[in-house]
């Protein structure tokens, strides 16, 4: 098995653009509906965790037939779907995780789904949604772009310590960047490779979707 789980969460369409260049051996696990998403990418899920109280029946079935394992835990837990799905992929020892969705919907669902990755300590995780990729930076970071494209740097849950950045139009030289702030907000790729570097804290870098 790849060290890489994919999770699908629910929560509004995406592309089928978005799940381009998913690895094929990646270990592959729906949040609820999550799955009904799965299955309009056509992607083949290996376990279906949640309430199961969104997802719908008709495609928990089929998917049940093709040999979907389902996890099913009570409505009345203490966190969300994906969470649970997040914490499973912790279990199965990968060392990234690709997020599909997860964007629609609720605010609080969203502001809950950013918190979540972005705090993910030792996981390189990717966040794709039908307008956005996200990326945690895991100690260093290198992304590929085109001069001019956008790209923003948010800190989740405490300050982003000691961030350096090359390759964007306004560079970091060792700075913090504070969550009640905007100062990694808007920058631009200059060449046709950024790196992004932070010491110590939970730091997400956003670039729209191509």
């Amino acid at each position: 098995m790849s060290d890489t789980a994919i999770i699908i969460s629910g929560g509004g369409e995406v592309p089928a653009a978005v799940a381009d260049g998913l690895p094929t051996d990646a270990y592959v696990i729906a949040a609820d509906s999550g799955l009904d998403l799965a299955a309009a990418l056509g992607i083949r899920v290996d376990v279906v965790i949640g309430d199961l109280d969104s997802v719908s029946a008709t495609v928990l079935e089929a998917a049940k037939r093709r040999g979907t394992r389902v996890r099913r835990h009570p409505v009345d837990k203490d966190a969300t779907d994906l969470e649970l799905a997040m914490t499973h992929a912790r279990e199965k020892g990968v060392s990234s995780v690709i997020v599909i969705g997860g964007h629609g919907g609720r605010m609080d669902h969203f502001l809950a789904n950013a918190s979540l990755l972005a705090a993910q300590t030792g996981l390189d995780v990717e966040w794709r949604t039908a307008t956005s990729r996200a990326h945690r930076v895991n100690g260093t970071l290198r992304l590929h772009g085109s001069p001019g494209e956008m790209i923003s740097l948010l800190a989740f849950g405490g300050p982003a310590k000691g961030v350096r950045t090359s390759g964007l139009r306004w560079p970091l030289h060792g700075e913090d960047l504070q969550p009640d702030g905007t100062r990694g907000m808007s920058n631009r790729f200059v060449e046709e490779q950024a790196e992004i570097v932070v010491a110590d804290g939970n730091l997400l870098v956003v670039l729209p979707e191509r």
